[in-house]
């Protein structure tokens, strides 16, 4: 029987009465984790593990509850750690399939899926099957950059992509002042007076690059963007491009550019857009370069016209992407997006204490004890208050607001994850930066 909020009610008042009881909290956390409410089961996870440090049952299941709030990278060190026990639960081994396919590395997946169903014949999945290409016959298939090359034909049917109407805006938002008004310029202002705009040849659409460090709302901008026009909104991954099937991702990749054409005006996002777009200078693989150039393609408008189709990008490392999409018409708008200033970390922190229990917080001045924070290190900055709360309250046997004081004392505990970008960052931009590319983060880092 699938859990109901009074399954998890009565769970979490058995739990005010025996805190300790190991068992019943991983049988809450695994009823939140089935009612998709993964950031509760994380919590649950957490303190179950330090009840049992050692198990590695419970860390698979924190593993899945970060896979399941794309927390890859959290995942990705737990799944890491137990890929180098003895005995790997067949568990981890299939959740570092989900991982490596987000990677779009097929060829590893494949090996450690074959290798979890034989652990465990359960864990079969058929849809993680169809994409691994595992049906194929071996004895006359191969696999040819990280892709399959089979026999028979590829998959006929169309890939299926979900088509967003955000509702999130500008507003939404807080900082980034110098994004919105380019946004505003490129996307906003033609789409609101199209006449204007026209008049001086100047066609809707075109792409815009944004870079910076992880977490500083990238993906959060370009939702808001298409809220703030009330355009279609696709959001591109890798799993939406990738595939093993040679010529597949070509396709893959046209299909939604033919989507976005036919729904405009439309954003279409890309994410880390240099795993799709990295330097063909530095590729091996031929597969990978002619889906460099279908992409390129693309964004030219070779046999379609892209009027109405707004693209925007976000990536971690603008120094791995291919020279060629920065040229003019391609993403001729390339804007760094640093971390947030002080006042959007007050504004941030407000928007995600909203509708919990808090007390005269001052929010200006948390912001300033948070400099070079991002939006994702904010969010961890109130995890830790809360964990510290829900600790408090289990001893006191009664729950008490955030504070000022319970923020500021979690501060201590934050390191912001901006910082090694930053110091890459500042060496491309020192030593690699002919063309000015990066320029603003020199002006960030005040090295100009």
């Amino acid at each position: 029987m699938n859990p109901d909020e009074t399954t998890i009610s009565s769970l979490r008042e058995a739990l005010r009465v025996s805190p300790d009881n190991v068992p019943l909290r991983l049988h809450l956390a695994d009823s939140l984790l089935a009612m998709k409410r993964p950031a509760e089961a994380e919590q649950e996870y957490r303190i179950a593990l330090k009840g049992d440090a050692g198990s590695v049952s419970i860390k698979c299941r924190l593993a899945r509850a970060f896979f399941d709030q794309e927390k890859f990278s959290h995942a990705q060190v737990i799944v890491e750690e137990l890929l180098k026990l003895p005995d790997t639960p067949a568990e981890a081994r299939l959740l570092q399939v989900r991982l490596l396919l987000r990677e779009g590395e097929m060829d590893r997946a494949v090996r450690q899926y074959k290798q979890a169903v034989v652990d465990d014949p359960d864990l079969a999945d058929l849809s993680i099957e169809a994409r691994l290409g595992i049906d194929a016959d071996e004895l006359t298939s191969e696999v040819l950059d990280g892709r399959v090359r089979a026999a028979h034909e590829s998959p006929e049917s169309a890939p299926d992509f979900d088509v967003e109407r955000p509702s999130t805006t500008f507003a939404d938002v807080g900082g980034m002042e110098a994004v919105k008004d380019e946004i505003r310029m490129k996307i906003i202002h033609p789409l609101e007076q199209p006449e204007l705009f026209k008049a001086y040849g100047k066609p809707i659409g075109g792409g815009i690059l944004m870079y910076g460090p992880p977490g500083c709302g990238k993906t959060h901008m370009a939702r808001a963007t298409a809220g703030e026009v009330k355009a279609a909104f696709l959001s591109v991954g890798l799993n939406d491009v990738l595939e093993m099937w040679i010529g597949q991702s070509e396709r893959n990749l046209h299909e939604l550019f033919e989507l976005a054409r036919s729904r405009t005006p439309c954003v279409l996002f890309f994410d880390e857009v240099d795993a799709l777009g990295a330097s063909r200078t530095d590729m091996k693989q031929s597969a990978g370069r002619q889906l460099i150039n279908q992409f390129l393609a693309e964004l030219d408008g070779v046999d379609s016209s892209n009027e109405g189709v707004l693209v925007l990008a976000a990536t971690n490392a603008p120094w791995h992407l291919d020279s060629a999409f920065r040229r003019p018409g391609r993403f001729d708008r390339i804007i760094f997006v640093p971390p947030p200033d002080e006042p959007a970390r007050a504004e941030i922190l407000r928007v995600i204490l909203e509708g919990k229990p808090v007390r005269d917080v001052d929010f200006a001045r948390i912001a300033s004890k948070t400099d070079r924070c991002s939006g994702a290190d904010l969010k961890a900055l109130v995890d830790i208050t809360i964990e510290a709360k829900l600790r408090e309250a289990m001893q006191r046997g009664v729950p008490s607001p955030i504070t000022t004081r319970d923020l500021l004392a979690s501060v201590k505990q934050l390191k912001p994850t901006t910082k090694e970008w930053l110091s890459t960052a500042r060496n491309y931009a020192l030593y690699s930066n002919q063309g000015g590319l990066y320029d603003d983060i020199l002006s960030y880092m005040k090295l100009a």
